[in-house]
């Protein structure tokens, strides 16, 4: 079966920031069966006639006059049931040892971008994998990446690992939104009462959560938060 898979990120620089503004950098990815691409798109385009929503639709812009617009996004999402999946990576700065990864932020960014990837990628499927749109100093990045999940997964089929301007991609957005929501509760940056607020509860109370958005489990399939444990221990 063929699938794929969008992914953005957010705090991408909190490895090599001198004043990091948050304590996880998350890196998210939505994903889907590629037959329900064009499907997801329609109703994209449709939520965006209805609420006259313009350019590109992402976290930062979640605002009052445009919140029943991203609930009405996050009810996407969630309409599509297992068809459509998100996952995320938690990496918890203060754990990292960038001297693991040469003392480059770069390459150990892209290091926790397979470990968010290669756990969902199952044998005898094909994948197209879509990345925001990023300035590398190496450029040759995506293409490692791909070439390092092609040997982890050689009964899968990795056919694409490319970046895209998130501007034009729907699915892109969708991913942001839902990266923004879950990283907001993670780095505790939501404001009670504000429009953040609300979408972050709807989706909880959608997901049928407990309590709040935390780090699940592995069998947790429908919106999976990796926290990776850089520590050590069992």
């Amino acid at each position: 079966m063929k699938f794929e898979v969008y992914c953005d990120e957010t705090q991408p620089d909190l490895f090599t920031s001198v004043n990091p503004a948050a304590r996880y950098l998350m890196i998210g990815s939505l994903w889907l069966p590629s037959g329900l691409r064009e499907d997801a798109k329609e109703k994209v385009s449709r939520l965006r006639e209805r609420h006259s929503v313009w350019g590109e639709a992402k976290w930062t812009k979640v605002s009052p006059a445009k919140k029943d617009f991203y609930l009405e996004m996050v009810d996407l999402f969630m309409s599509y049931g297992m068809d459509m999946r998100f996952r995320c990576i938690a990496v918890d700065r203060t754990q990292v040892n960038m001297a693991l990864h040469n003392n480059d932020g770069e390459l150990g960014f892209y290091k926790f971008y397979y470990q968010l990837l290669h756990h969902w990628i199952l044998d005898f499927n094909e994948y197209s994998i879509f990345c925001d749109l990023k300035t590398n100093r190496d450029r040759t990045r995506l293409k490692v990446l791909k070439r390092c999940l092609e040997y982890a997964n050689r009964s899968a089929a990795i056919s694409s690992v490319q970046s895209l301007p998130s501007p034009e991609v729907a699915l892109l957005q969708l991913c942001d939104i839902l990266l923004g929501a879950a990283s907001s509760r993670l780095n505790q940056t939501l404001r009670e009462g504000s429009a953040k607020s609300s979408l972050v509860s709807m989706l909880e109370t959608r997901l049928d959560l407990r309590g709040q958005l935390s780090p699940t489990g592995a069998a947790e399939k429908k919106f999976n938060i990796f926290k990776i444990n850089l520590g050590g221990g069992w």
